[in-house]
C-alpha cells in the first residue's frame, strides 16, 4: 500500500489552490472549478469543493478547519519559507523553531484554518530519517 494524497474540502476552490501554489511554489492542475491536485514526488494534495462531497456520500465531509490534521510539507529551508510567507501569511500559529525531535517548523493555518507545518530537519537523526 501507498499512501497518494490527501484531500481538502472547500467552499473557495480557487482561493485554497491560490494559497497552496504561492505557499509551496507548487502549480496545481486544475481539473475543473470544482477539484484541483497539487502534485509533490512523494505525494498530492487533492482540493475539492463542496459540491463534490455528494459524489462521496451526502454529509461526509464539511468545510474549514477543525485543527485535528496538520498538512506537512518537507522544505530544504524553513527559515526561508518563513521569509517568503512573511507578509502574505496573515497569522502564524508558530515562528520557525527547532523541535525536540529534531525538526525545525513553521506552523500556520491556511485560508480555510487547516494547519500546514512546513519543516526543515536538522538533528543529524532527523536529517538521516528523511533523507532523499
Amino acid at each position: 500500500m501507498d499512501f497518494v494524497s490527501i484531500r481538502i474540502i472547500t467552499g473557495d476552490v480557487a482561493r485554497l489552490v491560490d494559497f497552496y501554489e504561492r505557499a509551496t511554489g507548487v502549480e496545481a492542475k486544475r481539473y475543473s472549478e470544482d477539484f484541483a491536485e497539487l502534485r509533490t514526488a512523494s505525494a498530492t494534495l487533492a482540493i475539492g469543493s463542496t459540491r463534490t462531497v455528494p459524489f462521496l456520500a451526502s454529509g461526509a465531509a464539511r468545510p474549514a478547519g477543525d485543527q485535528r490534521v496538520i498538512i506537512e510539507f518537507l522544505v530544504d529551508d524553513v527559515d526561508g519559507v518563513y521569509r517568503k510567507l512573511s507578509g502574505f501569511v496573515e497569522e502564524f500559529v508558530q515562528e520557525p523553531t527547532t523541535m525536540p525531535w529534531g525538526n525545525r517548523s513553521l506552523l500556520l493555518p491556511d485560508p480555510d484554518g487547516n494547519l500546514v507545518n512546513f519543516f526543515t530537519p536538522v538533528s543529524p537523526a532527523a536529517i538521516e530519517k528523511f533523507a532523499r
